[in-house]
């Protein structure tokens, strides 16, 4: 649905009404229009802490993009490093003066704070991201980089690393008001090779409407090459719930992205998820995934075309009313739909050694899983059941060499969305640090970056997909 407001606030009249009268002008997103090698255009800053250890995979990194221009501050001790750095990987670090008469704007501010080892050298982030912040181009991305602090043996350190997390979140609602981003991304010790995934997916415009998130990169084998443009090209990819809304919005990125989607839903919605899965160029499956058979139906099919390499649950329902007026029908059939059957699913399909190699497995979840939501104590008991689901199961399928995650979406824009009443669709579209809703591409891109071959180390994240939601954790 077409969010007018934000039409308004961003017409020159518009602009000058809304300033004047002290309300949020929402701006419009840089999100993802066509797939490139360049997932970051413009100038990017990099600074490092005393003794970082991430310049030479970040650098990797940026150098892959190459309308990205490399920048460091002129009077950073670590200058000369990032300068030696950029040189490795072919390119040029321009070393700039970031004062405030400076007229520099960044597209991208990515700083590496795995040097941090005290709370005292904090204030290094305060040196880097003081004179820089207010530079910013709209739709910009800030990445800080971290190690988790539960493999910090000292414990300022460890305390050091816990405030990053803080840090990150008061500074995506100081910039969210001009569509710009920060992520926080810990890396653990071992695992640099896999934060390239995290760290193109975060600096590009995939993320537009992801920020505030900690995502956690580990140890996993090694990540497989390919070709970023089309990074599922011959993989299998399931998605329930696909005939429409997200569902659909989750299989045309996971085609977008090279691979064959099977798409399913139930017998009902047969004739939309046909045309669906055609134009796709993908299959269907038609079949209630709480039916008793539904596992082994699934499991059959995706078996004929040689085992599935992502399954995306997407299906899911709610049935709205507080806890006293509930039917028992309506908590059982939420519980079962959202919750019970991905568990049955993917029993069926472990068990039976359909996921392939170096699989992936997304659920997923609400920002009703985590902060709860007036009437929605099913609904929302079985969004956090997926959570649990997934931080349970997470390193039981390392083992197998599979990854599992999950979205929590935020408001989305979406049928179900533009049924509720005005005054409370525009609470719920504002009530966030971007103060505008999210599209059903945004949910499907985190789920891409989840889905991504060289995704390896990323396993057990729960990502918010809320423009940083005022509400919930």
């Amino acid at each position: 649905m077409s969010d007018r407001y934000q039409k308004i606030a961003t017409s020159p009249f518009g602009k000058s009404l809304f300033s004047a009268l002290g309300l949020p002008t929402p701006v419009k997103l840089d999100r993802q229009k066509q797939v490139d090698k360049d997932f970051i255009k413009g100038k990017v800053l990099f600074g490092m802490a005393s003794g970082s250890k991430l310049s030479d995979v970040v650098m990797q990194t940026l150098a892959a993009s190459e309308a990205a221009q490399i920048c460091c501050q002129a009077s950073a001790v670590t200058a000369s490093d990032i300068c030696r750095a950029a040189e490795q990987h072919g390119r040029k670090a321009v070393q700039i003066s970031t004062g405030g008469e400076d007229a520099t704007r960044f597209k991208g501010l990515v700083f590496d704070a795995t040097g941090i080892d005290s709370t005292t050298s904090l204030r290094e982030l305060h040196t880097f991201f003081s004179p820089v912040v207010r530079k910013m181009e709209n739709s910009g991305r800030i990445i800080v980089l971290g190690r988790p602090m539960d493999e910090c043996s000292d414990v300022s350190k460890a305390s050091a690393m816990r405030a990053l997390e803080g840090f990150t979140r008061s500074l995506a609602k100081e910039v969210g008001k001009k569509g710009t981003t920060v992520q926080l991304i810990y890396v653990c010790s071992g695992a640099e090779a896999h934060l390239e995934s995290a760290l193109r997916f975060c600096l590009s415009p995939k993320s537009a409407y992801v920020s505030a998130q900690v995502i956690r990169v580990t140890t996993a084998a090694n990540p497989e090459s390919l070709d970023w443009t089309r990074p599922l090209d011959s993989k299998v990819v399931l998605v329930t719930g696909a005939s429409r809304g997200i569902g659909e919005s989750i299989a045309e990125v996971m085609a977008r992205d090279g691979a064959k989607v099977v798409c399913l839903d139930i017998p009902q919605a047969k004739a939309q998820l046909d045309k669906v899965a055609t134009r796709l160029n993908g299959s269907s499956i038609a079949v209630d995934i709480t039916a008793p058979d539904a596992p082994k139906v699934i499991a059959d099919a995706l078996e004929e075309i040689g085992g599935v390499d992502v399954v995306v649950h997407n299906a899911g329902v709610t049935r709205d009313k507080t806890l006293a007026k509930m039917k028992p029908e309506w908590w059982d059939m939420v519980i079962d739909i959202n919750l019970a059957s991905e568990e049955r699913i993917n029993e069926e399909l472990l068990s039976r050694n359909v996921i392939n190699n170096n699989g992936r497995i997304v659920c997923v979840s609400s920002m009703s899983g985590i902060a709860g939501n007036f009437g929605q104590t099913n609904y929302s008991a079985s969004k956090a059941g997926v959570i649990g689901y997934v931080q349970a199961m997470a390193p039981i399928l390392a083992e197998k060499n599979i990854t599992i995650n999950a979205v929590a979406p935020g408001f989305i824009e979406t049928q179900m969305t533009a049924a509720i009443p005005m005054m409370t669709r525009e609470v719920g579209r504002r009530m966030n640090s971007l103060s505008q809703g999210g599209l059903p591409k945004d949910v499907a891109e985190t789920i891409a970056f989840f889905a991504s071959p060289a995704s390896t180390g990323v396993n057990g994240n729960i990502v918010r997909v809320c423009g940083q939601s005022l509400l919930g954790a």
